[in-house]
């Protein structure tokens, strides 16, 4: 087979080869088999003719009826008929060579004379008999003759099996051989190739001696392996550059991610702008850092904090009008850039150029495209940002804008907090307490008239009704203080409910009883905190005016919560709602319209009272967001805003 054929055209050439040849074998093979089977056959057929003579001799020997004689005559007919043609389906074949056509020939002569005197009946005699013998004799011959030329072909039936023998042990070795030329040894010399590219070896080849699947896969490894060659030559040098990016990279991430969390954890101005300021300088290596802020309208910036800054400039830094300098001197688009020193010729330079730095680098913050403040970073030496630096450096730059902002947030929250809660007190003082108060002072008034005017009667009566009122403001300002105390620490509100229960009947000796149903999701802390605020002004109108014996709150919970204040007292006309009963649901629906909820009043004279306040739909406050909770008025009347947290203003 010539080198340039592929390896799927010798196989299949090599293949069709030994199929034609074992083809041909068996075809050959099945031809002399049939030849034999037939042969064999007419050995029989011709055995069979011996068998019918001596049933005729005996037949007529017998005097047996000529009509039987005749018959047996007629089937030896037949048998010479079907020497003579043969019979493919059985199979029969008389091989026709010459000595057989003969003996053939001379069994045909014979019959016809013996045929003659068998119908005759004529075997008496002794040439008959001898005739008869003679007849058979030339049967035998004929036999002895097919089974000569059947032993011929049994002889080549013998030397093709041996062939096909010889054959199969030719092929397989001939496989065998291929297979290894073809497959197995181009395989070994692919794998001895390839541990020792993986040896580091990438100046191994392969031998490409054909152009079969083989031959294009060796010259594949071996343009692979001059590839990892050239890549290898260079590889070192390419890893050291990339482990020093990743590295850089690394540092600038744990740089970022080490300020971001100290920004986090901050909590006044001026420790955040001092700390990011310090971390800024170590990460940049830079000899002196200040941290600037813009008023409103960017006409001066003002130093929050500075690091390694000298002494000697921080007077004259702390406030600097904007152009005055290279630093402040920022316009609404600009970006991070480095100055030279001793080249600015905008705007004077002396003192950072007195105490030798020689490069300024000026980062804006920026919050929400508004320029609120800059970053300047000093050099004694040169100093030039690439992408990644520059990048770093707006992205602290966007954190302290951030944290800042958050923190200014959050000063304006807390002040917000204490405002609003300090308006809730007044309203709970004015529509509590101050009556109260007003009441006293129109006894007062009244018992001083009583004794000018030496009314006794009168006197008791006022006195009475004093010491009523002073009870009753003890009690509103318990409320009030049980009120301002309510929290809120699970996310269950049955257990803060069980204790304000708990309270109403610690101080009214009246019985409660507390009823839930349904299921439903938790509520906000901050919608639970006004749910019980309403709850306990229901029970502060239940102690002061419904004269009970016996108070339920029932709650059903689901996709609408439900809260229901029920008692048997005397119960009023809900239509006319009049007097300090007033007051108390006033504050209740204030309290409610809070988180979006609803107060509803069942009560008729002599028929008790039923207050239910509906929340809706996963409840959340009017506006859209958590109400404050007022958890925190504690500590936002103790601790206002502190100056340090607001916002420096030049």
């Amino acid at each position: 087979m010539p080198s340039s054929a592929s390896l799927s055209t010798k196989l299949v050439r090599l293949g069709a080869g030994f199929l034609i040849v074992a083809l041909t074998s068996i075809g050959l093979t099945l031809w002399v088999t049939w030849q034999l089977e037939g042969g064999a056959a007419a050995v029989n057929e011709a055995g069979r003719m011996r068998m019918q003579t001596w049933r005729i001799t005996s037949a007529v020997q017998a005097q047996a009826p000529p009509a039987d004689v005749a018959a047996l005559v007629t089937q030896f007919d037949e048998s010479l008929a079907l020497l003579r043609s043969g019979d493919p389906g059985r199979p029969l074949f008389v091989p026709w060579e010459a000595g057989v056509r003969r003996e053939f020939a001379a069994v045909e002569s014979l019959w016809q004379v013996q045929r003659g005197l068998w119908l005759q009946g004529d075997v008496t005699t002794e040439s008959a008999q001898q005739g008869v013998g003679v007849f058979v004799d030339a049967i035998d011959r004929f036999v002895h003759a097919i089974e000569d030329e059947l032993s011929g072909l049994t002889a080549i039936l013998n030397l093709f099996q041996f062939l096909m023998m010889a054959l199969a042990i030719g092929g397989a070795v001939l496989m065998l051989y291929t297979g290894y030329r073809f497959v197995i040894n181009p395989l070994a010399h692919m794998r001895q190739g390839l541990r020792q590219l993986e040896a580091g070896e990438f100046s191994v080849r392969v031998a490409v001696n054909t152009h079969d699947e083989f031959g294009q896969v060796a010259a594949g490894f071996n343009r692979m392996a001059a590839t990892l060659q050239s890549l290898y030559e260079g590889l070192e040098s390419k890893v050291e550059l990339k482990t020093r990016r990743i590295e850089a990279q690394r540092a600038r991430l744990e740089a970022l991610y080490e300020v971001s969390a100290f920004l986090a954890s901050a909590n006044t101005i001026e420790e955040l702008s001092r700390g990011f300021s310090q971390r800024v300088r170590q990460v940049m290596k830079a000899d002196a850092v200040a941290v600037r802020w813009s008023d409103e309208a960017n006409q001066r910036y003002l130093m929050l904090a500075s690091d390694c800054f000298p002494q000697e400039m921080m007077e004259e830094e702390r406030s600097l009008l904007a152009g005055a300098c290279a630093c402040g001197n920022l316009q609404p688009d600009a970006r991070t850039r480095v100055i030279p020193i001793h080249s600015h010729d905008a705007a004077p330079m002396r003192h950072c150029a007195k105490v030798g730095y020689q490069n300024v680098v000026s980062v804006p913050v920026r919050l929400q495209q508004r320029l609120i403040g800059e970053i300047d970073l000093f050099f004694r030496g040169e100093i030039a940002l690439n992408a990644d630096e520059t990048e770093l450096l707006d992205a602290l730059a966007s954190h302290l804008a951030s944290a800042l902002e958050g923190l200014r947030a959050a000063a304006l929250e807390r002040e917000a907090a204490v405002a609003e809660e300090r308006a809730l007190i007044a309203r709970e003082l004015h529509d509590s307490i101050a009556q109260s108060l007003a009441f006293l002072k129109i006894q007062v008034q009244l018992l001083r008239t009583a004794v000018q005017k030496e009314q006794p009667v009168q006197v008791q009566t006022t006195l009475d009704e004093l010491d009523v009122g002073l009870r009753e403001s003890i009690h509103d300002v318990r409320e009030l203080l049980v009120h301002f105390r309510t929290r809120t620490n699970t996310d269950d509100i049955e257990a803060a409910l069980q204790e304000t229960l708990q309270k109403f009947q610690h101080q009214t000796g009246l019985p409660t009883r507390l009823q839930m149903d349904g299921q439903g999701l938790p509520l906000p802390p901050d919608v639970q905190v006004q749910v019980l605020h309403v709850i306990q002004e229901a029970l502060s109108n239940v102690r002061k005016h419904a004269g009970a014996s016996h108070v339920s709150l029932e709650v059903a919970k689901g996709v609408r919560w439900r809260f229901t204040v029920r008692d048997n007292g005397t119960g009023f006309d809900a239509a006319h709602v009049h007097g300090p009963t007033h007051v108390g649901m006033k504050i209740m629906r204030e309290r409610a319209e809070r988180i979006g909820a609803q107060v509803e009043v069942a009560s008729a004279p002599a028929g008790g009272t039923a207050v239910t306040l509906t929340l809706p739909p996963y409840p959340v406050a009017a506006n859209g967001t958590s109400t404050l909770g007022l958890n925190l008025l504690a500590g936002a009347l103790a601790v206002p805003a502190a100056p340090e947290n607001r916002i420096p203003t030049p």
